[in-house]
């Protein structure tokens, strides 16, 4: 029992490390450095349901999780999932943000974050542009979107299709020098509820 312990404790640090990567929230960050976005989900202007396989790369190290998302015009979901268990629930319905947490995850890894990262990849760029604080500006060319605080790179996306939620996407974070990769994939279910949807 005691062996199998330890490893657990392993594992679920090897987590700890990616999901940290993932949202970069220090207690030493400056007030300044997350936006605190928190679209509503009926902004995205889609309903989609995706199984995604996530890798961090920082500071030499590579960390993987995976992740299922369902995003309606009511809810936003996630759960992530770590060695076949579930370590992670997000829920937000425009108002509220719900969270559950594995005891071992440490306070740092923040829901909020999650979730930004999460509405900066997949949403619409102009129902980004109109939550922005003043000083942050994003802009998209091609296959490519930049998050810019006072006019200086923060954070460059690149995407491998013109579906935000298709295919190969890399987001490099230049403020916490890390790299998230995100391979999702349909589930049946998932389908656009707005011919626009296919926009920036």
């Amino acid at each position: 029992m005691r062996v199998t312990a330890i490893v657990q404790r392993r594992l679920f640090a090897a987590l700890c490390a990616m999901l940290l990567a993932a949202c970069a929230g220090t207690p030493a960050a400056p007030p300044a450095a997350r936006l605190g976005l928190k679209l509503a989900p009926a902004t995205l202007g889609a309903n989609i349901s995706l199984q995604q396989h996530l890798t961090v790369e920082r500071n030499g190290r590579t960390d993987q999780l995976d992740a299922a998302l369902e995003i309606d015009a009511k809810q936003f979901t996630m759960v992530g999932l770590a060695f076949g268990q579930r370590v992670l629930t997000l829920q937000f319905d425009g108002q509220t943000l719900q969270s559950w947490r594995h005891p071992m995850l440490p306070s740092q890894v923040r829901a909020e974050d999650v979730l930004e990262d999460t509405q900066l990849t997949l949403w619409p760029l102009e129902a980004i542009r109109q939550a922005l604080p003043a000083g942050w500006k994003i802009e998209q060319q091609g296959l490519r979107r930049t998050l810019l605080l006072d006019d200086a790179p923060v954070m460059v996306i690149n995407y491998s299709s013109a579906s935000r939620w298709g295919g190969k996407v890399e987001l490099d974070n230049l403020r916490y020098h890390y790299r998230l990769t995100i391979e999702s994939v349909n589930d049946a279910s998932g389908s656009p509820t707005s011919a626009t949807t296919s926009a920036p």
